[in-house]
């Protein structure tokens, strides 16, 4: 149990962005009522809504998905996507309160979205309780807050479970819920990884997200081949996206560091400048982030 609280407060932001996306529904062609996740009965979501994701998560452009977002609460007050994408903007600022405040706002769309929707209803009410168990965390410090945040994290499970019961198979759900799986076995030496990319490669969608989430566990499970092909995969499909620069230069850095090999090194230094190169549409501590990465890259060329 104890684990299971450090690992909900130890989420990186980049994966609590992709874990609130992954576990809503999104649609990248509202007018025709495109859904990635499904080709049967597609769900919907608002234009602005939609547009906001798109920005974020295919470009990379979080001042653009700034902009559709506040277009998005005030046209869209029923889509808790808006909700929950501000919520994980708040969490990489820092500011609690905005964090906590959309929290609720997530939670409260998706319960009463499950009325409409049983599925998606679930899934955005597992995704309110998820955030508003990081909210406990943050306010009360995880031995105060242990307690909570542990019963938010079972009624995460709960909701969750509450969906593959509707739809065992659902794109969306498998999802989440490989995401999910994926970050437990991670940061749990018992559990394997296996069977959460198993979920993920034969039933979730999209595959750029797919190969994203696979990729950054092989990362952290330092098996830096693996996570470099699912790095190119997820490249092929969302190329203007800053992030994926980011993360395939992180990736052959550390190929580059184990292998002492100065060809992957200045590899991983042009992704990280790709990376850079759209600066402008990246949050301030994320451009820190990149550019104190490379500047580690390019000492450790130096110094072979």
């Amino acid at each position: 149990m104890y684990r299971s609280i450090m690992l909900l407060r130890s989420l990186r932001l980049r994966n609590i962005a992709l874990i609130i996306a992954i576990a809503l529904n999104f649609c990248l062609n509202p007018a025709m009522a495109a859904d990635p996740f499904r080709n049967k009965q597609p769900r919907k979501i608002g234009e602005q809504t939609e547009s906001a994701f798109k920005a974020i998560f295919q470009q990379g452009d979080y001042p653009t998905a700034e902009r559709y977002l506040d277009k998005a609460i005030s046209a869209e007050p029923d889509e808790p996507l808006a909700y929950a994408i501000r919520a994980s903007l708040a969490y990489g600022d820092k500011d609690w309160i905005t964090l906590s405040n959309y929290s609720q706002k997530t939670l409260e769309t998706g319960k009463r979205l499950i009325v409409r929707d049983p599925l998606r209803g679930n899934l955005y009410t597992a995704v309110g309780h998820f955030l508003e168990g990081a909210v406990i965390l943050l306010r009360e410090g995880t031995l105060n807050g242990a307690s909570q945040a542990l019963s938010r994290l079972r009624q995460v499970y709960e909701y969750l479970d509450k969906a593959e019961a509707i739809a065992p198979n659902d794109p969306e759900l498998n999802l989440i819920k490989g995401y999910m799986d994926l970050m437990l076995a991670v940061n749990l030496p018992f559990t394997s990884p296996d069977q959460a990319i198993e979920r993920l490669e034969r039933n979730a969608a999209p595959e750029y997200l797919v190969d994203r989430g696979i990729a950054l566990a092989y990362r952290d499970l330092k098996q830096y081949s693996q996570a470099l092909d699912y790095a190119n995969r997820a490249l092929k499909k969302t190329s203007e996206n800053p992030e994926i620069y980011y993360l395939k230069a992180q990736i052959t850095h550390e190929l580059g560091k184990k292998n002492k090999s100065k060809s992957l090194l200045q590899d991983a230094i042009a992704n990280f400048d790709k990376a850079l190169t759209k600066k402008s549409q990246l949050p301030a501590n994320l451009i820190k982030q990149i550019e104190y990465e490379r500047n580690i890259a390019i000492k450790r060329l130096q110094d072979l």
